[in-house]
């Protein structure tokens, strides 16, 4: 009997073991969120915010997975509110979120508050604006404090990919048939084993005329910003000195604090320095790129907890540089505002990072493609989906092994290439933020809140037009997406004079992105420009040789292009590639009738047919009678097809 209840007992025991581990797996199973959309975007970002609220607008389901509470990102929650460039170009949502800064503090000169920008404002404020944005779009979920693990892959196909919730450490399973990398330092693209680059490439390598004779793992040094609050004249707001606090780390931050001449990396007072980023309602950005708080840190290959120890080395420096600016140039009334952050030191929610791993993508964007744009085999100026006009702009002055010659390189308005945000053989992952196929020496520009925003909404609309056309994202056409893009009141060619009111706006960037009227470039210090020059006459020599794509022309005797001579150019057009439209391509007088009927109601004014006529006019004459963009097709190096 004992050995029988002995054994039963045994039984009993197996029995409640079983059953507790049927349990905990049955736990763990229900721990477990499995979530399926059509669009996953990684990161919340500047970049990010963008991509799924054009995702959603373009009424396909979108998620956004956020690490943090804050959307924006480096606007935002890094610290950085002031936008550096295309202050002439409100692209698409860049636009739309100025506009909306304009209405919260009263107008253009209420933004222009410093000097390092047009527009600074409050981060708090910048979250806001993205969240009321997005908060509008029934299609969009944002997951907030969900922190991405690792990538799920079938093949070459990004599938989905593993969260876990911040708040309840549960895991999170996201499928969706297309993923967009907008994290802080391409983690997706890394977690995917997707070939990327990061450093300096040797200019062998990208032709650039850079001198960098081997490549190297050298990033920008990145910065943890702060915000500081004016608490009024005589309050004493002075830290605790800091550890390790010594004044000489900051020697020449400025003209007032140098111990040499040879030390002064800019020359400023004191005063000046903090007014860089001074910031509506009595705040200062401090994010001081000459030995103030920038700091060289390749966070990019770290671990989790290598990243946590990094940025506290990285906030420690900051620290140490607000206690300089209270105690060196007494600005002690000065301290982290209290009213911004929702963190427990005042700080920003993350760092501001000034390079990621760099996707190699379909192209690669590189110095002379924005140099000289027109003069390139790979023609990737007809494939623009966002626009720039910062000058290449790196920080390497903390690194003393990093080269010293990179800076203000001299460009002109660019546009970056659709082909950029696509890898070379993954599919199901589209990329956005800095994590783009673009040089190291071009992220120098591309890296910028404007560009990061406009190439973010670019892969929000190539993600909802390939789930729409139930495509891969690289077989979406790259005049879909263009199209696409001038709907949201977005650029894809930088022209400086051709402003987004601009009565023939669209005519022009489709015209120009076909390079049958190709603008012309130049550096202009820290707005650069391209021009397009809509009232100037269509040099004769120059148009035949730009429209040769499409049509040989034979040569005239007189040096610009008629009225009459666009008619009949147009009119040859559509009869060679017997357009199906309402004009009569048969017949020149039937025609030019039909033009000048419509030529008033396209905005146009005098149709006379022996005067010259005007690059503005020309393209809105071939953009109404011949539609370029459905005439030919262009592949992602710009060549037509």
């Amino acid at each position: 009997m004992n050995a029988d209840l002995k054994k039963h007992q045994n039984n009993n025991r197996m029995y409640l073991k079983l059953t507790l581990l049927l349990l905990f797996i049955t736990a763990s199973v229900h721990a477990q969120t499995v979530l399926r959309t059509d669009v996953l975007v990684i990161g919340g970002g500047t970049g990010g915010c963008a991509a799924g609220i054009q995702s959603a607008r373009m009424g396909v389901n979108t998620i956004i997975a956020e690490p943090t509470v804050w959307l924006g990102g480096m606007f935002s929650a890094a610290g950085v509110a002031a936008f550096d460039g295309n202050h002439n170009m409100p692209s698409g949502i860049w636009g739309e979120f100025r506009q909306q800064l304009y209405k919260v503090y009263g107008g253009p000169n209420a933004v222009a508050t410093g000097w390092v920008s047009n527009t600074q404002f409050e981060p708090h404020v910048g979250d806001s604006i993205i969240k009321t944005f997005a908060g509008a779009l029934p299609h969009l979920k944002v997951l907030y404090q969900t922190v991405f693990v690792k990538a799920i892959v079938n093949g070459s196909t990004v599938t989905g990919a593993v969260f876990v919730d911040v708040k309840t450490k549960k895991q999170i399973t996201i499928y969706a048939k297309q993923i967009i990398d907008a994290t802080e330092l391409g983690d997706v693209i890394a977690g995917a084993n997707i070939p990327f680059d990061m450093g300096m490439e040797a200019s062998s390598i990208t032709g650039e005329n850079i001198n960098v004779p081997e490549s190297n793992d050298i990033i920008q040094d990145m910065t943890y910003a702060a915000i500081l609050k004016d608490y009024g004249k005589g309050a004493d707001r002075t830290l605790p000195k800091p550890a390790n606090y010594d004044p000489m780390e900051f020697d020449g931050c400025n003209n007032e604090f140098s111990s040499t001449p040879e030390k002064i990396t800019s020359n400023v007072t004191a005063q000046k320095m903090l007014d860089y980023g001074k910031l509506p309602n009595g705040k200062y950005m401090i994010n001081w790129p000459g030995k103030g708080n920038d700091i060289y840190i390749n966070m990019i290959p770290m671990n989790a907890q290598q990243r946590k120890a990094a940025i506290v080395q990285a906030k420690a420096k900051t620290i140490r540089f607000i206690y300089f600016l209270q105690t060196q140039f007494g600005f002690k009334h000065l301290d982290l505002a209290d009213d911004e952050f929702p963190t427990d030191d005042k700080l920003p929610l993350i760092p501001y990072h000034r390079e990621s791993r760099r996707v190699k993508g379909l192209v690669r964007f590189k110095i002379q493609h924005i140099a000289q744009p027109f003069a390139q085999a790979e023609a990737l100026y007809r494939t623009g989906i966002a626009v720039g006009d910062y000058p290449i702009d790196h920080h390497h002055r903390e690194n003393p092994k990093a080269p010293q010659h990179l800076g203000f390189y001299p460009v002109p308005s660019f546009n970056v290439p659709l082909g950029a945000l696509i890898p070379q053989k993954h599919n199901g992952i589209i990329i956005a933020e800095k994590s783009i196929s673009v040089s190291n020496v071009v992220n120098g520009t591309t890296r910028l809140q404007p560009c990061v925003m406009m190439t973010g909404q670019a892969a929000g609309v190539l993600a909802a037009l390939a789930v729409l056309q139930n495509k891969n994202a690289r077989d979406v056409h790259v005049r879909t997406v263009q199209q696409e893009l001038l709907k949201s009141k977005a650029y894809i060619m930088p022209y400086y004079d051709v402003k987004l009111l601009h009565p023939h706006f669209g005519s022009i960037q489709r015209i120009g992105a076909t390079g049958i009227l190709k603008g012309k470039g130049e550096p202009h210090q820290w707005a650069n420009r391209t021009w397009f020059y809509p009232d100037s006459s269509v040099t004769t020599t120059v148009f035949i040789n730009d429209i040769a794509p499409f049509i040989r022309l034979q040569h005239y005797n007189h040096p610009f292009i008629t009225v009459d001579d666009a008619v009949r150019i147009a009119r040859q057009l559509g009869f060679i590639y017997q357009l199906q439209n309402e004009f009569d391509y048969n017949n020149y007088n039937n025609i030019k009738q039909q033009i000048e009927n419509k030529w008033s109601s396209w905005g146009l004014k005098n149709f006379d047919e022996k005067r010259n006529i005007t690059r503005g006019e020309l393209a809105v004459l071939l953009d109404q009678i011949i539609n370029p963009f459905q005439l030919k097709q262009v592949n992602h190096t710009g060549q037509f097809e």
